[in-house]
């Protein structure tokens, strides 16, 4: 049995996967942005062990929520899976005045990463679409205009890789790893999507918990538990290192080395 955060487990692909982890008996705390959601969280996967509540559109509370999932731990997993994007939407700033899709996909588990106990395995969800990002550190936050939300989005879930990628470089003992979950069918998918909740949570859920050989390798981009070839941008150590340090200047925290 391993020990599993789900972070943004409330619904969609989280919910699913922390269902599917629980069902296969292992122990899985759930995460939410709010009380509210997360008594949805607790109702609907009712055999999970615990809910810690934080929102990461918060510096301050993704700083708590880090704490409040190491009181809950410790885990064997860690699956950082919560993430936004303003579909047709104006560009949004959160209370610490950051571009919301950046702060919520990228900043929001470079902090829980580092801040947190390290587990054995790290799983960072990103998308397809992660090979339309762009790497531009002189416009992190996306304040150039015109804002173009897709953009916005693609380069979020690169950063991702890209995050995934540099902590299987610097910390050897973890499994660190980003997944492509596909085009699903969950309120930010739409219905429109090709696949069903299961086939998104299935790889995910593997690499957190499978003891086969292909689960326990480390700075890989998997799509249905193959490898696939990454934005080659996250192969590059400079880019890499150039991210953690804009996002410990953004957050104020650095991953331990």
């Amino acid at each position: 049995m391993a020990s599993v955060l789900v972070t943004g487990s409330a619904d969609g692909i989280g919910r699913e996967t922390a269902a599917a982890l629980a069902a296969a008996d292992h122990r899985v705390v759930l995460h939410a942005r709010s009380e509210e959601r997360a008594a949805q969280a607790r109702a609907a996967v009712p055999d999970a062990a615990a809910v810690v509540v934080g929102d990461l559109a918060s510096l301050a509370e993704t700083k708590a929520l880090a704490g409040a999932a190491d009181s809950a731990g410790p885990f064997d997993a860690v699956i950082h899976n919560a993430g936004v994007w303003g579909r047709g939407r104006a560009r949004s700033t959160t209370v610490d005045g950051l571009e919301q899709i950046f702060q919520v996909n990228v900043l929001a588990p470079f902090i829980l990463t580092a801040l947190m106990a390290r587990p054995g395995r790290l799983v960072y969800l990103s998308s397809g679409l992660e090979a339309r990002g762009r790497v531009d550190f002189a416009d992190l936050q996306h304040e150039r205009p015109p804002w173009d939300d897709m953009q916005a989005y693609c380069d979020s879930k690169m950063f991702d890789v890209v995050l995934a990628f540099a902590v299987a470089r610097l910390w050897p003992g973890v499994t660190s790893n980003a997944v492509n979950p596909g085009w699903i069918k969950t309120r930010m998918g739409g219905s429109g999507a090709s696949d069903e909740l299961p086939a998104g949570a299935d790889t995910p859920a593997w690499l957190a918990t499978s003891d086969h050989p292909s689960a326990t390798v480390s700075g890989r981009y998997l799509y249905r538990r193959e490898e696939l070839r990454a934005n080659s941008s996250a192969y590059d150590v400079a880019v890499q290192e150039r991210l953690l340090e804009s996002c410990a200047s953004l957050s104020g925290v650095e991953l331990p080395r």
